[in-house]
């Protein structure tokens, strides 16, 4: 899942960016509410964390533009007014749809930021299942068959994505953007080298073959498997 933090001191929120990408979740980081408001337009996540005092654009005209221009994403604000009854009104009137007062333990914010992407996704299956491949985001398990697979945060991100998609093309652009982030200035081929981490646990050991190379595009989640179809695996 993707989380944009919108606040103006990135040095103060890094513990929370790296705790909710140990966790698997795709985490991009903007420092004023205008690039807040321009990411969020432009990319679809699952919640977002949003400051409520920042110079220029605070927190609840942020949270009023994106809800004028109907993007309904869950937004959790912060902020360290949590005991001003009046500021707590207005955000939830203005349409957030929860509340944090700093400081704030951890654990807590990760289960409010788990409890909302839930809200999000209220429409869709708590389990996402492409044939007898199963993936339950809340538990972080991954059954192929009655067979439990182990993954790492990252492999089980990708999986996600892919899943989410089944029977999409996706380019890996789009792949990297959605799982590494925007920000992302590692090895080109990191997308390709995590399909092949995936392909060893997820298909290789049950005959299958359920990612398919796009050649010179990207990747694609079949919705039927194949037995024994090793040809399409080159990345």
């Amino acid at each position: 899942m993707r989380v944009l933090i919108v606040d103006d001191q990135p040095r103060l929120v890094a513990p929370i960016r790296r705790a909710l990408e140990k966790q698997g979740y795709t985490v991009d980081l903007v420092e004023t509410g205008g690039a807040g408001i321009a990411r969020a337009l432009e990319h679809d996540y699952d919640v977002i964390l949003l400051d409520f005092v920042m110079p220029g654009l605070n927190g609840l005209d942020v949270i009023r533009r994106l809800r004028q221009q109907e993007r309904w994403t869950p937004i959790l604000v912060l902020t360290g007014l949590a005991d001003d009854v009046e500021t707590r009104v207005l955000t939830l009137d203005g349409g957030a749809d929860d509340f944090m007062g700093k400081p704030f333990a951890l654990p807590e914010l990760l289960a409010r930021v788990r409890a909302l992407a839930r809200r999000k996704m209220d429409a869709r299956p708590t389990t996402i299942a492409v044939d007898d491949l199963a993936l339950d985001p809340a538990t972080w398990k991954v059954m192929r068959g009655e067979t439990l697979i182990e993954l790492a945060p990252r492999e089980f991100a990708l999986l996600e994505f892919l899943m989410r998609h089944a029977g999409e093309v996706l380019p890996r652009r789009k792949i990297l953007s959605s799982v590494w982030g925007f920000d992302y200035d590692g090895a080109s081929n990191v997308v390709d080298v995590y399909i092949r981490y995936l392909r060893s646990k997820i298909d290789d050991p049950f005959d299958r073959d359920s990612i398919e190379s796009i050649r010179s595009v990207g990747y694609r989640m079949k919705t039927k498997h194949r037995a024994g179809a090793a040809t399409s695996k080159t990345a």
